[in-house]
């Protein structure tokens, strides 16, 4: 990853896979398509946004991004062994937390949308499959294009988020390091009181 600006920008594009058209029979990368000119036109046309209004960021980002996220195949990961040793209040200390900290990211991500491209790569994957990729690039005026890779699960009836790589860097990998850090040193407990102070000088509860 080059830089925090090139994640930001990159990451705002996951906001492209969700809304409540979700379904078996669309394929991964039809569905990719049809939501992001959605979720893009909200950003582009909404003034209130476009000025910085950092609540409707937020509700934008719970509206269109979470509901859809295989989340908690994601917390799982990211904790990696030490979900397993995690008490169910801890575990679930850290997904209310890990959430908020994710709607935070997008909710800046998507701040810093100004106009990009999402150009789709072909999807080869076979007709019964369980997991796929969607490979998309960001092209953006004056700079290098971004690769961003959308890592999906099928659950239930719908598609499901539960990675994305941008610029060969996975978020849940990137995460998990940060994370296990803080837990060898300091204790799961730690980790989910720095998350929530964060959150709440963000202004989420």
């Amino acid at each position: 990853m080059k830089s925090v600006s090139k994640f930001l920008v990159g990451i705002s594009f996951l906001a492209s896979l969700y809304s409540g058209v979700a379904s078996a029979d669309v394929a991964p990368d039809v569905l990719v398509k049809q939501t992001a000119d959605d979720v893009l036109a909200i950003i582009k046309n909404d003034k209130e946004i476009q000025a910085g209004n950092q609540q409707k960021l937020y509700a934008v980002a719970e509206e269109k991004i979470l509901p859809n996220f295989d989340f908690d195949r994601v917390c799982r990961m990211v904790l990696g062994k030490n979900w397993k040793t995690a008490t169910p209040e801890q575990q679930a200390s850290f997904q209310k937390e890990f959430r908020s900290l994710l709607l935070r990211t997008y909710s800046v991500a998507l701040g810093k949308y100004k106009d990009q491209v999402i150009e789709y790569k072909p999807m080869r994957t076979e007709p019964d499959a369980k997991n796929v990729t969607v490979k998309t690039q960001i092209l953006q005026s004056g700079g290098q294009p971004i690769a961003v890779d959308y890592s999906l699960v099928k659950s239930g009836a719908s598609w499901k988020v539960y990675d994305i790589v941008i610029e060969n860097v996975s978020l849940v990998t990137n995460y998990r390091s940060q994370f296990s850090n803080e837990i060898r040193q300091n204790g799961i407990d730690s980790l989910n009181t720095k998350l929530a102070d964060k959150n709440k000088s963000a202004g989420l509860k």
